[in-house]
Order: structure tokens, then sequence, then C-alpha cells
């Protein structure tokens, strides 16, 4: 067998021009006004249906295992709603790091502030339990106008994209922090700091317990509870959805009492029962592109 090649690491790599084109399209692209970006976003994510065989399989894949009360003919129907929304996703990404003439507050309505004021006011740190919906990166930027807050990443393997991402954020969020950095946001808690932290993907088995998602066995990461426990802070859900009129709505859910509760796996299916209960809210605008249950407990089929 021949020696695997490595990745290029370096931002001048040749093998990186590609990236760097893609890059200057995406900011051309993110000039667009806001509706424009929209529309142009659901086409792509129509296309994206008959296109991107592989991601159409995970979603219906995905749709198929966590909705089963639903007919073969309304499974698929979400799921081509959901590509959709992806598609959305990606060009309000592009607009959301490089147009920063578009005023998204003015779409934005947000929910439950009144929790985060509690904790505040109780002098506590705030773990926000993020979620991967589509609108992660527009809604951040929003949120970033009626909150000071660090977002918690998995640095992407291509150092163009990576870069793109870190840069795109920094502009309207406090900071970044690796998710590894767990000492980083630990101590930010406990100067009474928010952080954004969403572990609703599938990060492998390393420090992960098997919990249901929708019913499904889904390897979840347990840091949720040791980093609440650490941080001597305050953990509040936080979810977000597009309405049909571009306007976006930010929704608080309380502070979840007796977290964490000293049992990792039982706080872990904690979490994952309430990021259920806000997904359940807006389906088609949730993650559903991810092999959320790529890994599974020994002697389970593989579901992708």
């Amino acid at each position: 067998m021949g020696k695997r090649k490595q990745r290029p690491t370096r931002l001048s790599d040749p093998r990186l021009i590609p990236s760097w084109i893609g890059v200057g399209l995406f900011w051309l692209i993110g000039q667009l006004p806001w509706p424009i970006l929209q529309a142009f976003g659901r086409t792509v994510g129509r296309l994206a249906w008959y296109l991107a065989k592989s991601r159409r399989q995970v979603t219906i894949t995905n749709i198929r295992l966590c909705f089963p009360e639903r007919s073969e003919e309304e499974q698929l129907n979400l799921a081509h709603r959901c590509m959709i929304s992806t598609g959305e996703a990606i060009l309000e990404m592009a607009g959301s790091y490089n147009n920063h003439r578009i005023d998204l507050n003015k779409r934005a309505t947000f929910v439950g502030m009144e929790h985060i004021e509690k904790a505040k006011a109780e002098g506590k740190g705030i773990l926000l339990l993020g979620m991967h919906f589509n609108t992660l990166d527009s809604c951040s930027r929003m949120l970033a106008t009626e909150l000071d807050f660090h977002a918690v990443y998995r640095p992407n393997d291509n150092p163009v994209i990576d870069r793109l991402i870190d840069r795109g954020r920094r502009r309207y969020v406090k900071g970044t922090i690796d998710r590894i950095d767990i000492r980083q946001m630990i101590r930010r808690l406990r100067n009474g700091e928010v952080i954004w932290y969403a572990p609703d993907q599938d990060y492998g088995t390393a420090h992960a317990v098997f919990v249901p998602f929708f019913g499904i066995p889904a390897a979840t990461i347990t840091a949720t509870s040791r980093i609440a426990r650490m941080g001597k802070c305050a953990v509040i859900p936080i979810a977000h959805y597009r309405h049909p009129d571009g306007r976006y709505e930010i929704e608080f859910g309380p502070a979840l009492d007796n977290f964490p509760s000293g049992d990792d796996e039982r706080d872990t299916a904690r979490i994952n029962k309430t990021i259920e209960h806000y997904v359940r809210k807006c389906p088609e605008q949730y993650l559903w592109v991810h092999k959320r249950f790529k890994h599974q407990p020994p002697g389970q089929a593989k579901r992708y």
C-alpha cells in the first residue's frame, strides 16, 4: 500500500487554490440582497436533492429513523424540505459572514430572554445548549447584538475553510473556542461569561455514551454535564427558526433544573431529549444531512 497523502496545512499550499477560489465566490455571492440570497439558496437545495446523492440518502435515512410514524410520502417530503433548507442556510452563511450592510436585526424576534436575565441576576455563567439548526450562523449574528458570547466549534480539516468560518464568526461573536479546550470554557463560565455549545453531533465513541435521540441509540459526548459541573453555570437551551415571511425566531428555554445530576449518562440522555423537543417544532430546519447515527453500539447494524 502507498503512503497516505497528508492533508494540506499551509494556506499557501497549491492544493488549496480551488478552496481559495471558492471562498472568493462565497464572498461575491454574499453581497446579494438577503431575499435573493435566500431564493438562490432554495434553488441550490433543490439541485442538491438530485445532485448530492449521498447527502440526500443520509437525510432520508435520518428522517425514516426519527419519524417512523409518518408515511413514506411524508418522510420523503420532509427530507426534500430539509435539503432545500440546508441550501438556503449555505447562502445565508455567505451573507452573514461577508455582508454587513444587511441589517438582520430587523428580522429577529427573541423569546425567553427572561431566562438569560435570571441567570445573570444570580451571577452565573451561562452555557447555551446549542443545536445544529440550519439557521445557526445567521441567527448567531442576530444573537450577538443582544448577548456577548463565545462560540465553541470544531476546526475544519481544510485550513482555508476553517479560516473562512473562524473569521466570519469572529466578526460578531466575542470569540471562538476549540471544542477540546475544556479548560478555557470552564474558566470563562466561572467568570460569568456566556458560551454557545452544541453536543448534538456524532463525534465518535470517545468520551461518549449511547443514549436515545428520537428513540435511536446515538453516540453523544458526556462533556456537557462535566462542563456545567466544573463551570458552576446555568445550562439554557437555545433554538432558532426561520419563518416563511423571512423573519427569524431565537428561543431560549428555562435553565435545566438539577443539572448536572451526578449521573453523566442520565444527564446526556436528558440533553438529547431536550434537543429533540426543539427539533420537533421545526424538523425541516435541523441538520439532518449529518450522519447523526454513524456510530452504533456493538452488535447493532450500521445505519448508513
